[in-house]
This record gives C-alpha cells, structure tokens and sequence, in this order.
C-alpha cells in the first residue's frame, strides 16, 4: 500500500532513516564493554503527514509534501539516548564518519534559553534530510517532562517563574551528568 502522503517516497524514507538506526546499532556495538552500554535506547520515526503539514504552515512553506521533504530537515527523526556525555560525542563522531553531515547543533555546550540540551544531527542519507538528537538520559527526562508539561498547552498563572523553574530544573541535570561523567572517568582511570 502506497504511504497518501509521501506516496513511493516512503519506502525509500524508511530505508534511509533504517541506516541511520544501523549504523548507531554498529557504532553501539564497536563500543560495547560488558559493564557499559553507549546507547541506552533508541527511536526512530517518519514524520506523519499532520505534522508536517502544520510544521510547513508554521514556517509559512507551502504545505506539500516536496516542502516537507526538501525543506524540512526533520521528516525522518533518529533519537539515541546515552548514559554519558562522553557518549554522546562518541556517537556523534561516529555517524559524522559514516553520513555526510549538513549541519551540527550543540545545545550540550550551548543551551537552548529554556534550557533544553541535545546535539542535533541533519544528516544526507541516500537525498534524505535525517535529523539525529543525541541526548543524555538526563537530558531526554528533561526534555519529557518539559514537553508534557507545557506542549500545545496554554500556561496559567506565572509563566515567567514556570520558564526560570524549569530552566533551573535543567540546569540541576546538567550538573549531574557532569558529575556522572568525572566518576565514570575517575573510575576507568
């Protein structure tokens, strides 16, 4: 059955994003130790049709599914979550050896003004945008949580005290993934 909206594209999405997948699974397994895991878990998905429609509305794109392919850099998502910063950077190093790589966003060392964390990858895979986030596990709670709390949702009461609590709230887990990183180094020392 033909995908409605990106019609005999869809199979060659699914291909693209497929190696992306394959290759964190070999990057995850290059790197495997018995006591250690790079890659805590992993997802992936095709954007669905709604989403890239409103996100073309957004952006004032014309809403086809060309905009959504060829313009959006985000129709094929890759999410790996890692113990360690460390991790993130290795996996990071890894998939920039393997794919060509249009653009690197670090909002590890560089915070999003919310506080959101991640390391953002648009990779070109076989003519394929394919956004990669790498997080941390702290990061990915963070960005869970936020985004439970506060998406589509309109905000009663202070926003600007809710805005300072959450970014405060990353921040907390910010440290704490730097404290987990110096005892995973000072125990492999």
């Amino acid at each position: 059955m033909t995908d409605p909206f990106y019609g005999e594209e869809r199979e060659a999405m699914e291909h693209a994003r497929d190696q992306v997948v394959t290759a964190i699974e070999a990057i995850r397994a290059e790197n495997q130790r018995a006591d250690a895991n790079l890659v805590e878990h992993l997802l992936s998905r095709i954007k669905s049709e709604d989403s890239a429609l409103e996100k073309c509305r957004r952006r004032g794109l014309p809403e086809t599914r060309e905009s959504a392919l060829h313009t959006l850099t985000d129709a094929i998502g890759v999410r790996a979550v890692c113990p360690f910063l460390s991790d993130v950077y290795k996996l990071c190093d890894g998939l920039q050896q393997r794919f060509e790589t249009v653009t690197v966003k670090d909002y590890i060392r560089q915070a999003k003004p919310n506080g959101y964390r991640s390391l953002h990858l648009i990779l070109r895979v076989d003519g394929y945008y394919v956004e990669v986030q790498l997080r941390t596990i702290s990061m990915d709670n963070w960005a869970a949580l936020e985004h439970q709390l506060r998406y589509k949702k309109t905000v009663h009461g202070n926003r600007e005290l809710l805005n300072r609590e959450l970014k405060r709230c990353a921040e907390e887990l910010a440290s704490t993934d730097i404290s987990m990183q110096t005892i995973k180094d000072m125990i492999e020392e």
